[in-house]
């Protein structure tokens, strides 16, 4: 028999997702408020075996709370896409695709697999579907989407886009929106590829069973690269949108890849950018 405790430091409030993790474990303890080493403390009174580090190198992260190595055990795994590199993370969590076989010496950590590195939560709640023209999306074209944050669009990635839209002349590309000014760069971007900048259409940011909602408004997916999606990637299959993708050498350039996989749409996954403009 074993006990599952969570040691939260996220964002500071309370909603139904919390309430529903809250609920579902043994033992439930905010850190915010406590410092690297009190936080060490509790879980070593709490003697946790295993100690699993959802945050890594993100914000929010206590990686000073496992440099104090509370645990016999700690574990990297889902919060950061690599290796931590230090010498108190023992374990990663990967899957064959997104740590290949041989992979290994890339990661300070000993690489342990799951059949799929990502799991996903079933219940969570989905609003009504809208229609194409809540989103100002036209009903009769093909409508391509990238809902990853553009911060992960590159030039090759946009210049491979700019080919689908060329090649696919009743189509549109649906992005998620960024600030005005980034906007209208890429509206630019696409002019100067021979594509109108009403062609490219920008969803603004909404609450997440509103955002799930829309994802079906789309035909087809297209991942970025290097960076692919992780959670996008789950959101838009799950919603029934497939995804095509280009895996890399990389941890963050292979979750994508991961998540087609083991949704049983492997031939989604392209080796070229080439074979990825094709398919789309």
């Amino acid at each position: 028999q074993f006990e599952i405790y969570a040691y939260y430091c996220g964002i500071k409030r309370t909603d139904p997702t919390q309430a529903r993790i809250k609920a579902s474990v043994d033992g439930w303890c905010e850190i915010n408020g406590l410092s690297d080493q009190q936080a060490a403390r509790k879980i070593a009174e709490d003697q946790i075996d295993i100690l699993i580090d959802v945050n890594g190198y993100t914000k929010d992260a206590r990686t000073k709370v496992f440099a104090l190595r509370p645990a016999p055990i700690a574990v990297n795994w889902f919060g950061f896409p690599g290796t931590m590199g230090s010498p108190y993370h023992h374990y990663i969590i990967a899957d064959p695709v997104i740590i290949p076989e041989g992979h290994e010496l890339y990661f300070s950590e000993k690489v342990v697999r799951l059949p799929c590195y990502q799991p996903n939560d079933r219940r969570r709640p989905v609003a009504q579907r809208p229609q194409r023209k809540d989103e100002g999306l036209p009903d009769d074209a093909v409508v391509y989407c990238c809902l990853n944050g553009m911060q992960k669009i590159t030039p090759s990635v946009f210049q491979a886009w700019m080919r689908i839209l060329a090649e696919v002349p009743n189509s549109v590309l649906w992005l998620l929106g960024g600030p005005a000014p980034t906007n209208a760069r890429l509206h630019q971007l696409a002019q100067k590829h021979g594509i109108a900048e009403n062609r490219l259409i920008f969803a603004g940011k909404k609450p997440n069973p509103e955002h799930l909602a829309r994802y079906p408004l789309a035909d087809v997916f297209l991942d970025t690269f290097p960076y692919g999606a992780h959670t996008t990637a789950a959101d838009a299959m799950w919603m029934g949108v497939p995804v095509l993708t280009v895996p890399g050498r990389g941890f963050a350039s292979r979750v994508c890849a991961s998540v087609v996989r083991a949704a049983g749409a492997g031939d989604l996954i392209c080796p070229t950018t080439d074979v990825y403009v094709t398919r789309a």
